[in-house]
């Protein structure tokens, strides 16, 4: 099956407050049939400057859980969307630099 993974992300400073909010789509992806609580793995996230980013150095690899699957049978073609479970990153400490 053909399906579009994202993640809602909450940027917060040091002293937890919110920064923001994104939706990261980390792409699209034909795989067997999914579920919820399935797991994904995937390269971590980080920040590069307040843009959300794989952080693609070594050993830096993650694992998420399917959260929801939405089906939208609005738009032509359908759309498949697997939501993995919410990620907070913290300006200061997933800043990646300029490894990405």
């Amino acid at each position: 099956m053909h399906y579009q993974f994202c993640q809602r992300v909450t940027i917060v400073d040091m002293d937890d407050e919110i920064i923001s909010e994104v939706v990261f789509e980390h792409g699209e992806y034909e795989t067997a049939a999914l579920s919820i609580g399935s797991s994904v793995l995937t390269h971590q996230l980080g920040l590069k400057e307040f843009d959300v980013v794989y952080d693609r150095r070594e050993g830096k690899i993650t694992r998420y859980k399917v959260a929801d699957i939405e089906i939208d049978l609005i738009t032509q073609p359908v759309i498949t969307r697997v939501y993995l479970e919410p990620a907070k990153l913290i300006v200061g400490q997933h800043d990646i630099g300029e490894f990405a």
